[in-house]
């Protein structure tokens, strides 16, 4: 599926989706109700966000005090942060995948399957990631400061060490 297509799925599709079934909820319950189901899991998506990402941020500070990278609480934060906006929006799929979002066991799950699929993308070459001058660039883009223009021109790049450390060199300047 081409990314015209999914982003034509996603802008249109899940829409004109979320509207039919509140439209058909409405029909079954009556308006209020459905009006009031949406109001509702906006506003207890908006307070599970908050202390979910009240937690997050404590354990994001609890691993950096530790010295380590706080790797699983990024992705938790962001995770919360993309269910929060899900529960934002009025619609029962955008809820539930929300709350799953936000809700640690299904949160956990959903991470997994994502970091996983990640893996596999990466391994398979789909993503790339390259690095020049110790810095990540993204999928597949490189960026290189002052590359050169013409055929045998260098630049003051640092070369890398095989752990993908930078090295610095020390110069000499004398005065003379």
């Amino acid at each position: 599926m081409s990314l015209l297509s999914r982003l034509f799925l996603l802008f249109v599709g899940v829409p004109l989706l979320e509207l039919f079934l509140l439209v058909k909820l409405s029909q079954y319950v009556g308006f209020l109700p459905t009006i009031g189901l949406v109001v509702l899991t906006g506003a207890a998506g908006a307070v599970l966000a908050r202390l979910e990402g009240l937690r997050t941020i404590w354990k994001v500070k609890s691993e950096m005090a530790r010295g380590r990278l706080p790797g699983s609480a990024l992705m938790d934060g962001f995770a919360i942060l993309v269910g929060g906006a899900l529960l934002l929006t009025p619609g029962i799929l955008t809820d539930v995948v929300g709350f799953s979002f936000l809700l640690p066991p299904t949160r956990r799950l959903l991470l997994n399957r994502i970091r996983r699929r990640l893996e596999e993308r990466l391994k398979s070459g789909a993503i790339r990631i390259t690095h020049v001058d110790g810095f990540p660039t993204g999928a597949g883009r490189e960026w290189r400061p002052e590359a050169p223009t013409r055929p045998g021109e260098t630049t003051d790049a640092k070369p890398l060490d095989p752990s993908g450390e930078i090295v610095l060199e020390a110069e000499d300047h004398q005065d003379g």
